[in-house]
């Protein structure tokens, strides 16, 4: 089927106790044993296991393709099902830039004797020489948070796999309407449902893919299940229901972003525009082959610094002030005071998530807000 298709109806069936076309939700915590002790409908309890997350868990499989999914209670609980499924002694490679949580959850496990490295993978050499025999994980972002640098997944997997280590991609900004890592030898994607796959700024989501059976996703499938970090069934609800417009809303936000880029790579108040759609962007040419499209995200950079970038942002009138992505509603955000005084986010750059509304009511928003 194609993805639209899966969209719609992969997870959905129509209740074979009422005929409802929309799936019930199941808020039940405990599922009923027959008298022999078993569960004959393959539920217990729902920590475990639950009719809504299975089939959350269906749909995000097929869309990415992939063999098997699980699904948590935010993408951090994802990401962490990763890191705790290594071993003391194991060491990550992750991109230099990427999500600021990505990389504190990262640094939390130092204690437990996991060490790190964060290098600029565009240039696959960088990967290269850091790569050590206790490399177990290797963490890409791709395009990457907030800088959209466009790296090389075939490249990343072939270095990866190599060295024996295992590469997970976080797909949360392409989506899989916009990129299919699996198909350049990716052997985990994590998604943060929370953004574009939920869709409309109500969830709380994460899951994390797998491209086949393995023992380390069954790991995360233990953590997942004893760790108990798992989306409310509502949750899953909303997020599937969320699933059968992605294709068309990706799209759209994806041709408004191109529109809105282009605005600003010419307005003189702005000194750079970081969109893998234009032409001179570095990751351009690899991002058209990677890529279906290039996304709802864009970054930019005001003339001056954070004071003249917080003023650009405290004008906007359509544009809401706030962190997160994916949603109706675009969004602006000054995102170096969010990540902390530890940041690498130029002070200048501002963040867009590109929503819903027509791109022109947008681009004259903008264009207000820059007249500095």
């Amino acid at each position: 089927m194609r993805i639209e298709t899966i969209a719609v109806h992969t997870g959905r069936n129509a209740d074979p106790a009422t005929g409802a076309v929309t799936p019930p939700i199941h808020l039940t915590t405990t599922f009923e044993r027959e008298p022999d002790g078993s569960y004959p409908n393959g539920f217990n309890y729902s920590r475990s296991g639950n009719p809504n997350r299975e089939s959350l868990e269906q749909c995000l499989t097929e869309l990415e393709g992939g063999f098997e999914a699980a699904a948590f209670s935010a993408g951090s609980a994802a990401t962490m099902s990763v890191l705790q499924s290594l071993s003391p002694g194991d060491h990550i490679i992750a991109c230099d830039d990427l999500y600021h949580g990505t990389r504190h959850l990262i640094k939390l496990f130092e204690p437990w004797g996991i060490s790190s490295s964060f290098v600029d993978m565009v240039n696959i050499k960088n990967l290269k020489a850091e790569i050590r025999m206790e490399t177990k994980l290797i963490w890409v972002e791709t395009p990457s948070n907030p800088l959209l640098k466009i790296i090389d997944l075939q490249k990343v997997s072939e270095a990866a796999h190599i060295a024996g280590a295992i590469v997970v991609c976080d797909n949360t900004w392409a989506t899989p309407i916009l990129q299919s890592p699996f198909d350049f030898g990716v052997d985990l994607v994590m998604h943060a449902t929370t953004k574009y796959i939920g869709g409309h700024s109500d969830i709380l989501g994460g899951a994390i893919i797998t491209k086949e059976s393995s023992s380390f996703f069954l790991k995360v499938r233990e953590i997942q299940k004893s760790g108990g970090a798992v989306p409310s069934p509502f949750e899953c609800w909303l997020t599937l229901r969320g699933i059968q417009t992605l294709p068309l809303r990706i799209r759209c936000q994806s041709n408004s972003a191109m529109h809105i880029a282009e605005f600003l790579k010419s307005h003189p108040a702005v000194a750079a525009v970081y969109y893998p759609g234009l032409a001179k962007h570095s990751g351009h040419s690899l991002a058209s082959v990677q890529m279906k499209l290039y996304g709802g995200m864009i970054s930019f950079e005001v003339k001056g610094g954070k004071e003249d970038a917080m003023k650009v942002a405290a004008k906007v009138k359509l544009f809401t002030r706030a962190t997160s992505l994916g949603g109706p509603e675009s969004l602006i955000e000054h995102r170096a005071s969010v990540e902390g005084p530890d940041t690498k986010t130029p002070q200048s750059l501002l963040r867009l998530s590109i929503g819903l509304e027509h791109y022109e009511d947008l681009i004259e928003d903008l264009e207000g807000a820059l007249e500095i």
